[in-house]
């Protein structure tokens, strides 16, 4: 687990420290799902959208933002793998291979939910115990980067997981989808008054 330091005011308004721990599974795994299940509600409304406009499903999946950015097909795939792949690197586990080979929002849907379900599976003590240990990761074919848990999770894991996922959801915003930020955040745990 890794802490922080918060300043609460008492009664007399005087600021006192107190320590809250906040643990490695609980910063990602509920991240993950949570996003990924509204990716696949995105995905949802982009085939209600090609369907109502009559376009063909596959100009939405190989849609992309610039010519030199991955299509929405590889955006999925990059998000889910980073969950994928990110906590099992964490949990000291060895996640299982997906091919890669999605066509349609149908399969993409089901590589989302595969993932959501694989995260499931996980050990959150295990992740828990990452924080202080190194993860070693693929760089590119050459290189591999070094970094202690809690840093790969919050400066690559959660950061590259995001960047792919907002991606997925700008290039279906840019296709005409109508979907806005509540899409984008999916069920957020809280409660409203």
């Amino acid at each position: 687990m890794f802490g922080s330091l918060a300043i609460a005011r008492t009664q007399s308004t005087k600021p006192r420290i107190r320590n809250m721990s906040f643990s490695m599974s609980k910063a990602s795994l509920p991240v993950f799902e949570i996003s990924l299940n509204a990716l696949s509600v995105i995905l949802d409304k982009a085939e209600a959208h090609a369907a109502a406009k009559k376009i063909d499903p596959s100009v939405l999946l190989h849609s992309r933002l610039s010519p030199d950015m991955f299509a929405l097909v590889r955006q999925v795939q990059i998000a889910t793998d980073l969950a994928k792949i990110g906590s099992a690197r964490l949990a000291g586990v060895e996640a299982p291979p997906y091919e890669d080979n999605e066509t349609t929002m149908e399969e993409l849907k089901t590589r989302i939910a595969r993932t959501v379900a694989y995260l499931k599976t996980l050990d959150p003590k295990q992740i828990d115990a990452s924080a202080d240990r190194e993860i070693a990761f693929p760089l590119g074919p050459t290189n591999t980067g070094h970094m202690k848990g809690d840093d790969y999770l919050n400066h690559f894991v959660l950061p590259n997981f995001y960047f792919h996922l907002t991606t997925a959801y700008a290039i279906l915003r840019h296709c005409g989808v109508d979907i806005g930020k509540r899409d984008f955040l999916g069920a957020v745990p809280m409660k409203m008054t």
